[in-house]
């Protein structure tokens, strides 16, 4: 079984990955998969909107003989994933107390 990740914490996960490093689509796409199951078509819209929304940044480098584009967090969308980490440590927390019954957790 595995849970669902909604758009906003996907949102999150990409930019808190662009945050360590640049990085183009498919390393991006391939870390993300590391949390969750996702495929490239769901990737790209995400990013694709985060660019509209200034969050991202994208320049092109050669690699191989062709353009390989990469992304960058921009300071929009550093902001953006400090009040992502905010929220979601109130909101782990509260689940976490509902899992759990309020146990003290790591």
């Amino acid at each position: 079984m595995a849970f669902q990740i909604g758009s906003t914490l996907l949102d999150a996960c990409v930019l808190a990955i662009l945050d360590e490093e640049p990085t183009y689509g498919y390393v991006l796409t391939q870390k993300v998969r590391n949390i969750v199951t996702l495929s490239e078509s769901t990737l790209y819209p995400v990013l694709r909107r985060l660019l509209k929304d200034g969050h991202l940044a994208s320049y092109d480098e050669p690699f191989s003989g062709r353009l390989r584009r990469y992304y960058a967090i921009t300071k929009k969308g550093k902001a953006l994933l400090d009040d992502y980490r905010n929220e979601w440590r109130s909101h782990r927390k509260n689940i976490e107390d509902i899992l759990f019954g309020g146990e003290e957790n790591d």
